[in-house]
């Protein structure tokens, strides 16, 4: 009997879809299941009978997934986390107690946490996706409304403009100048506006993400000199081919490593690369840069319409790719540990 429990806890471990810490009244760490070593980014021979001080060493202990309370008893149910280990960010519902022996002793405790990420990133998704579409409704409607007038004072403005060259005005002319960018300016914001509902004329086809990311590749990497970035491109091999609209997806890679290059202006390093999980079947771009990081309180808002941390942002350049890409049938997920970000698009593939 003993050996069939030993033998099912073994297998309960590893083939489990949840990760499980049991820990020993030394704070040990007594064994891991192989779900946690994937969510922690941690190799269970390196840290299998270590401290869980010497193991979580890095992390501030307000972030850490264990206490040492926890061996006075302390029990926990649903509590919800998010880790952030060196390549992905997990949103973790998490369940602790004691364990005890025949005479209600206790001899350790256990951890049981399950990455609920998808569940959240869907739930964020389906309320952003229903505030764009009220918002994409309203500026569908009210798009032609701004524009007309807006067109008829561009027209006239450069009429002014040519007066005043003509006239040596050197003044008034910068003054329309001005006036001009702030039209253009609106124009791209309605621009910006209507791509919130559904884009029209979409043409899916398949696609190579590798082709698409080469042909961006040279704008990127201009984009990239002017703030003294430098651009890593790193192509995988016979990548399979998806499904997706190679303009809309052009548009999703130039936004996202924009952001990127913007992170950093004291210069630094933006890496993009390919990748397939083959578990998930889905294609993976990582685009990653080496600026000071997202805080946490940032991170969940990012994608929210008309959030945005930069001085002259609009704040629905990630709401469009989102909604671009979720169209597509894939995800945007973001990474952030205090010293860069990664931003990792996946589509699947057939």
């Amino acid at each position: 009997m003993l050996n069939l429990l030993q033998r099912f806890s073994d297998a309960f471990l590893k083939d489990i879809n949840l990760g499980v810490l049991l820990i020993d009244m030394d704070y040990r760490l007594a064994d891991i299941s192989d779900r946690a070593c994937q969510m922690l980014a941690m190799e269970k021979e390196h840290i299998r009978n270590k401290s869980l001080d010497e193991i979580f060493a890095t992390v501030p202990s307000q972030h850490q997934l264990v206490q040492r309370t926890i061996l006075n008893g302390a029990i926990v149910r649903n509590h919800a986390v998010s880790w952030t280990n060196n390549q992905e960010r997990f949103d973790l519902l998490l369940d602790s107690n004691v364990l005890k022996d025949s005479q209600g002793n206790i001899v350790g405790a256990y951890i049981i946490f399950k990455d609920v990420t998808n569940m959240r990133s869907l739930e964020q998704m389906v309320q952003r996706s229903d505030r764009l579409a009220m918002i994409g409704q309203i500026a569908a409607g009210t798009a032609h409304e701004i524009r007309n007038p807006l067109t008829s004072i561009k027209g006239f403005l450069q009429m002014l403009r040519r007066t005043f060259g003509d006239r040596g005005m050197d003044k008034e002319q910068n003054f329309t100048d001005v006036m001009l960018g702030e039209i253009d300016r609106i124009n791209a914001l309605v621009n910006e506006f209507l791509m919130l509902s559904k884009p029209k004329h979409v043409a899916y086809e398949r696609i190579g993400v590798t082709e698409v990311l080469r042909g961006i590749v040279p704008v990127i990497q201009n984009e990239a000199i002017l703030y003294n970035v430098q651009l890593h491109y790193e192509a995988s091999t016979h990548l399979p081919e998806v499904t997706a609209d190679i303009e809309l997806l052009k548009q999703v890679f130039l936004n996202v490593c924009k952001n990127g290059i913007e992170a950093m202006p004291d210069g630094g390093i933006l890496t993009i690369s390919e990748r397939v999980d083959t578990t998930e079947r889905n294609v993976c771009v990582d685009i990653h840069d080496t600026g000071t990081g997202i805080p946490m309180f940032v991170v969940d808002k990012i994608f929210d319409p008309f959030f945005t941390t930069k001085d002259t942002g609009t704040g629905l350049g990630l709401s469009v790719c989102q909604r671009i890409i979720h169209d597509m049938g894939g995800t945007i997920r973001v990474a952030s540990k205090g010293f860069g970000t990664t931003f990792t698009i996946t589509i699947p593939y057939m």
